[in-house]
């Protein structure tokens, strides 16, 4: 996913970074709004998600081949950095697990609600539920590191520099989940878990300007994904019983 010269992944030159923002960032904001608000349970806010999710996942490859001419290289972790991002993804579930518990104490969350609207998607399904909490820990999690951490974060860096694209791509990061968290939680839920992933996504971040690599990325977002399935599975099914 960048040259294989001696500086590996430059930033983007600044000229056009600002038009590669403003051609991917809005898309699954947008994508997520029809999915879960504007066309919810339809074939129509279901198309247009997945539309969503092809342009991510094909118009960075595409500008970066295109427009800044790089070549195909994978990410290699050739600075390593597996051990950190473990350490800080584990630091994060416990974190999660503890706002879950508090929250869940305060009466903040209500399981019937989010049943409720996971239902709207098909999600009150155990066989979809699971099989979905597969693809988000292991491949969504993979195409939001090559997004947002190798293309969203280069882009902001050829804009700002690396310590202010820290900030902006964990922004940047964050605007699809606050839509996303909107659709099934109050608006106290949701502000919080949207300062959860503003704070998961300026990590990454950092982990990524330190070891330019996706891969430790990946691994510390993979191990923060799981408790939020599991948290997720006892909301939908553990007050209800299994849906069929």
């Amino acid at each position: 996913m960048h040259s294989s010269s001696e500086r590996r992944d430059p930033p983007a030159a600044g000229a056009s970074a600002g038009l590669a923002l403003l051609l991917l960032v809005p898309v699954p904001s947008l994508s997520t709004a029809a999915a879960s608000f504007w066309w919810p349970g339809t074939t129509l806010g279901q198309s247009v998600f997945i539309a969503g999710k092809l342009w991510l996942a094909v118009f960075p490859l595409a500008w970066w081949l295109k427009v800044e001419r790089g070549r195909w290289s994978g990410s290699p972790p050739r600075r390593g950095g597996f051990g950190v991002a473990v350490i800080l993804g584990l630091l994060i579930a416990g974190a999660i697990f503890g706002g879950y518990a508090v929250a869940t104490h305060l009466g903040w969350i209500d399981p019937a609600t989010v049943a409720g609207r996971a239902a709207q998607t098909g999600l009150n399904h155990p066989s979809i539920y699971v099989a979905g909490a597969v693809y988000w820990v292991t491949l969504n999690s993979l195409m939001e590191e090559y997004v947002w951490r190798w293309f969203v974060f280069r882009q902001c860096e050829g804009l700002a520099g690396g310590p202010a694209a820290v900030v902006l791509s964990a922004l940047a990061f964050t605007l699809h989940h606050i839509v996303a968290l909107a659709g099934q939680f109050s608006w106290t839920i949701t502000l919080l878990g949207s300062a959860g992933v503003f704070t998961g996504g300026a990590i990454w971040s950092l982990l990524y300007l330190r070891y330019r690599s996706i891969w430790p990325c990946y691994v510390s977002h993979a191990i923060v994904d799981l408790p939020i399935f599991i948290i997720g599975w006892r909301l939908i099914f553990g007050s209800q019983g299994v849906a069929s």
